[in-house]
């Protein structure tokens, strides 16, 4: 037996109204904001050369991405998995800026595989990126502007930030660079035992050092205790005085030193976004200089991004848009009071004879009813 033709591939799903106009009038907002920040906004292609979107970016963005032959050239596409390497390359190839630089973007990707965070293989991206700028005000003006979208969005988030550069600077005291992928997943993963197996063959310094990453999460006070057990290494030190200042900016946020998101580009300051209670972040963000060499331009870099259909499903349901039904008879007033309301913003709807019966379907509230006088007025649908 066939499947049914409506039916579409797993974790992918339609959206309807009325949720797409919410999507619409969020994503809008959310741009308008970065725009108040001087970001500028791209738009990359959908699809390019799987050189040119995993490069350099790690093993897990690989599997994550779709990939075609290109009928005209021959060489493998991919459909992209995600947009931040695509905004590197457009300033390190395009753009061309010496000073700082920065970009926003909205958009869909496609996974390959499910999304663990929502189970959905077609988030929608809206991110900023800033390029040229390796301090660590680059980073908080990210952040910054991450909670700004929060805010737009009229939801209460609750930031985790960690470090790779931390992490990395341990695996290479450690000599566990061999490891260090194994390492990366089973602490992003928090699985004590992989991670005890894994540093198993470790001096025990380094062993307890990593291993005990899971156990440092909490406020600012987790930096106090990561410089009394961790040892004293510059990349550590340079890692905790980095995270020190971004939660000094931001008070009451979080740290975890074991939280290390991103696809593998990533290489300092990382940050999550938690909203509405649940477990999975809808926003990923941090530092990862150096994405665009591969194009020609090392340049230091830091941003995030945010799943826009994630962010929704956290906010209140949608109304319906309410409206006016306007009778379809071709009368010349009525065309002019028609053309008047919807110059106003106003959604008038045509009612077509014979569909009176329906009109709760139409989502509409108010009605255009002519009066004794002629002229048209509106009127409650009750």
């Amino acid at each position: 037996m066939s499947e049914p033709l409506w039916l579409l591939p797993e974790y992918v799903e339609d959206m309807l109204p009325p949720y797409v106009a919410a999507f619409e009038r969020l994503r809008s907002r959310l741009l308008a904001l970065f725009d108040g920040y001087g970001f500028d906004l791209v738009q990359p292609p959908l699809i390019e050369y799987i050189e040119s979107l995993n490069g350099g970016n790690g093993r897990e963005l690989d599997l994550k991405t779709f990939k075609v032959m290109d009928a005209l050239s021959g060489r493998q596409l991919g459909v992209r998995a995600d947009i931040t390497p695509q905004a590197a390359r457009i300033d390190a190839h395009l753009i061309n800026r010496e000073g700082v630089l920065r970009l926003c973007y909205a958009g869909p990707v496609l996974h390959a595989r499910s999304d663990h965070m929502a189970n959905r293989r077609e988030p929608y991206q809206v991110g900023a990126e800033l390029f040229g700028y390796a301090g660590i005000e680059a980073d908080r003006e990210v952040l910054d502007l991450l909670l700004a979208a929060f805010r737009v969005a009229g939801v209460e988030a609750r930031i985790s930030l960690g470090h790779v550069g931390l992490f990395r600077a341990l695996v290479r005291a450690a000599g566990a660079e061999a490891i260090e992928a194994e390492l990366f997943i089973a602490l992003r993963h928090k699985d004590v035992p992989e991670l005890t197996q894994l540093c198993a063959a470790l001096s025990p310094e380094y062993a307890r050092a990593l291993c005990g990453l899971t156990d440092l999460y909490g406020g600012a006070e987790v930096l106090t205790q990561a410089r009394a057990v961790l040892p004293d290494l510059p990349g550590v030190t340079h890692a905790l005085v980095d995270l020190d200042r971004l939660a000094a900016a931001v008070p009451g946020i979080g740290i975890d030193l074991a939280d290390l998101r991103g696809y593998g580009y990533h290489n300092g300051v990382v940050f999550a976004g938690y909203v509405g209670g649940q477990a999975q972040a809808v926003a990923l963000g941090g530092r990862y200089d150096g994405a665009g060499s591969r194009f020609g331009r090392n340049r230091p870099a830091t941003g995030f991004s945010l799943d826009l259909r994630c962010l929704l499903e956290v906010l209140p349901l949608p109304e319906e848009p309410g409206g006016i039904l306007a009778p379809a008879d071709g009368d010349a007033a009525l065309a002019v009071k028609v053309a008047e309301l919807r110059a106003a913003g106003e959604r008038v709807v045509a009612e077509f004879q014979g569909q009176a019966d329906y009109r709760h379907e139409s989502g509409c509230d108010r009605l255009l009813t002519r009066s004794g006088d002629g002229a048209w007025r509106i009127e409650s649908i009750v």
